[in-house]
């Protein structure tokens, strides 16, 4: 599905995420709010002893949840055990993660949003009193069995947090947004991956990528390798402001970050709908997308920065993406 440079999701190529992330709260960049009341429990928890609260992390993807969950293991000194919503199916995938953990441990649940219902529910006793209950055996030999776990820390992260249902969210002691990054913010993290990948760039350079990334870190990274390339072929290795343009006007990414299918989604409510409002069925459509892949993928950084409006008509083109593509708003030249 996603091949664009500038998704925010996971590509394959992005396995050198985990060679450049943080190990420390103090190394790691933005989400400053989030951090200040993270580093606060989890000193209180060392202190008190005791395993910390399960912590939800939500927001657009790329913004840095799994990093998070990798940092506060370490700031805990424990060990983490990795898993996603998609791979728990049966009882019997939860009860072989969770037999695993040692005391004060981190389980990191990626998109816990597509845990099944059933499954869930035997989540709740493991998360409220560190037991596990399942049922083995056939119907007319079943029997309930009774785990003792150790205390645990559920670190659940999630890109639809109006997916996850009332009693799982509220099992969470602690629960924090992420939002997108500031260009200054993503200036840094850029300057900082230079330093991690020994690949010098020129500051006015990596104010540039930044301002293409979205507010997002992992395009950001995405980017610096791609201009990487440019640099150590068409230059001297060195990233500089020239360089970059051209890497990225290449990649197609223009200077606020939005690609072809920013425009074609654009284009297409203003060519097919009169600019809207348009609903959310008929716009995935009219480009052949899924609703889901427009709501998280497409949607998240037109809406922030002021290129679409959501109103409980529909979408919206607005003044600002009419401007940026260079269109005249014929609905305001009265046509």
């Amino acid at each position: 599905m996603d091949e664009r440079i500038v998704t925010n999701h996971e590509l394959k190529e992005d396995t050198f995420e985990g060679t450049i992330r943080p190990d420390s709260i103090d190394e790691y960049i933005g989400q400053s709010e989030v951090k200040e009341n993270l580093d606060v429990f989890i000193k209180a928890a060392k202190m008190r002893d005791e395993s910390l609260d399960h912590v939800l992390l939500y927001g657009p993807p790329g913004l840095g949840k799994t990093t998070m969950a990798y940092i506060i293991a370490n700031e805990l000194g424990t060990n983490i055990k990795i898993t996603s919503g998609p791979a728990i199916e049966k009882s019997g995938d939860l009860a072989a993660v969770l037999s695993t953990l040692e005391p004060g441990d981190v389980l990191f649940i990626d998109e816990i949003h597509r845990i099944p219902r059933y499954i869930e529910e035997i989540l709740y006793s493991a998360m409220e009193d560190f037991t596990l209950d399942i049922i083995v055996g056939g119907d007319s030999s079943s029997r309930n069995i009774r785990i003792d776990l150790p205390p645990f820390t559920l670190v659940g992260a999630t890109t639809r947090a109006g997916d996850l249902t009332g009693p799982l969210r509220d099992r969470f002691g602690i629960t924090s947004k992420l939002n997108f990054y500031t260009e200054e913010e993503l200036k840094e993290i850029v300057m900082r991956t230079s330093r991690v990948l020994d690949c010098s760039i020129d500051e006015n350079a990596a104010i540039e990528l930044a301002r293409r990334s979205r507010g997002t870190p992992r395009i950001a990274n995405r980017l610096f390798k791609r201009v990487r390339d440019y640099a150590l072929v068409l230059g001297s290795g060195n990233i500089d402001l020239k360089i970059t343009k051209i890497a990225l006007d290449k990649l197609k990414v223009d200077a606020s970050g939005l690609d072809e299918t920013d425009y074609n989604l654009l284009k297409s409510i203003i060519e097919k709908f009169n600019g809207g409002p348009v609903g959310i069925d008929a716009l995935a459509s009219s480009i052949g997308e899924e609703v889901t892949t427009i709501e998280d993928v497409y949607e998240p950084y037109l809406l922030q920065n002021g290129f679409l409006k959501r109103t409980s008509r529909g979408r919206i083109v607005t003044d600002k993406a009419y401007e940026h593509l260079g269109i005249p708003n014929k609905t305001k030249l009265g046509e």
